[in-house]
């Protein structure tokens, strides 16, 4: 018999620390190797963990809500004949982490009314007010989104864009692609072809300020934000400014329904340098995103309206899109940002059937 470890995994960058939000195996159980055994929460994914080995789940060391750092261990499996081998190495130059499962941490409880009280008034304050408990993944997201504000100076640009030429071809492609391919086709993949395309030529935006300097990326890693019913994950495509429209939408696809369903790998979420939020999608009309460290930028496309404008002093009814942009202004000023822009909202307005990247 031997002993194996199972550890927080690191399941993002800037990620610290992570919840188990529930254990799909208890202690005693049997557990095939990449069998997934616990669920963990960040401010970035839901993801679930498999067993390293294939033996029997023996002492659970972070129960649900605990919150511990990565790398610490999360439960001890017994690998039937195995030997020492089977054991997990540790460093001896320091302790292992100790879980912390502070009592604000609770995960997904019912929700309870407030506590009784005496208002004035003299109605039931269970009929008027409410507390819910706030989730794991929620409790991430927050305090990930005040670390990211306390950490870049954001500062803030927004564009208006005439999409009609865009809006043209998806309408008359949309029925021949959804038969062809199984899915809808989203304005998403054009998006993200164009923002590659001025990333090359404005590369400060797709960067990483470091104590040391700044680290330009000569490659795009496009983080996509999907939102759900309550939180806002954000996968990655990996070299996206590689892949052709067809295989973008594929990957767009497939990312949204995986994050949908919590199938997301830690591997999904790990390595942008840039992230695209199509908050038109809900509704928007202009917004100002938070940005995702340790990036540069985030650029968010609001909904597409026909709205009256102005086109060689006629007024004419055209269908537009506003463009919201966050940017750290420790690497970004204004003329860079207005640069970048100007080549997003130039792809946007010209853009023909020739600009596909197949």
């Amino acid at each position: 018999m031997g002993l194996s470890t199972l550890k927080m995994p690191q399941l993002g960058e800037s990620v610290t620390e992570g919840t188990v939000d529930r254990w799909l195996k208890k202690e005693g159980d049997l557990v095939r190797r990449d069998e997934p055994i616990v669920e963990v929460v960040t401010d970035k994914v839901n993801a679930e963990i498999p067993s390293p080995v294939e033996g029997r789940l023996v002492r659970i060391q972070v129960p649900a809500g605990g919150t511990v750092a990565i790398g610490a261990v999360l439960a001890d499996l017994e690998v039937e004949g195995a030997g020492d081998e089977a054991a997990t190495p540790e460093a001896p130059a320091a302790p292992p982490p100790q879980p912390v499962t502070p009592p604000q941490r609770p995960v997904t409880p019912p929700r309870p009314p407030v506590p009784p009280a005496t208002p004035p008034d003299g109605p039931a304050p269970s009929e008027r007010e409410e507390l819910v408990r706030v989730s794991a993944v929620r409790r991430q997201i927050a305090e990930h989104m005040v670390r990211s504000v306390a950490t870049s100076p954001h500062a803030w640009s927004l564009r208006e864009v005439d999409v009609a030429r865009l809006v043209e071809y998806r309408d008359a492609q949309k029925e021949d692609f959804q038969l062809r391919h199984g899915f809808p086709l989203s304005y998403v993949p054009f998006f993200i072809q164009i923002v590659c395309a001025a990333l090359k030529d404005n590369p400060y935006l797709n960067s990483t300020w470091t104590d040391e300097g700044i680290i330009l990326k000569h490659y795009v890693n496009m983080g996509i934000a999907v939102a759900l019913p309550d939180a806002l994950i954000v996968p990655v495509i990996k070299d996206a400014d590689r892949k052709g429209f067809t295989d973008l939408a594929h990957a767009v696809n497939d990312l949204a329904q995986r994050a949908r369903s919590k199938a997301l790998r830690p591997e999904d979420v790990q390595g942008g340098t840039f992230t695209l939020n199509n908050t038109g999608a809900l509704g928007s009309v202009a917004g100002q995103s938070i940005i995702n460290q340790p990036q540069a930028a985030i650029l968010s496309t609001e909904a597409i309206r026909k709205r009256p404008v102005v086109v060689d002093d006629d007024v004419v009814v055209r269908p537009m899109m506003n463009l919201t942009m966050s940017f750290d202004h420790r690497i970004i000023d204004g003329l860079a940002a207005a640069r970048f822009l100007d080549a997003v909202q130039n792809g946007l307005e010209n853009w023909s059937p020739a600009s596909l990247v197949l």
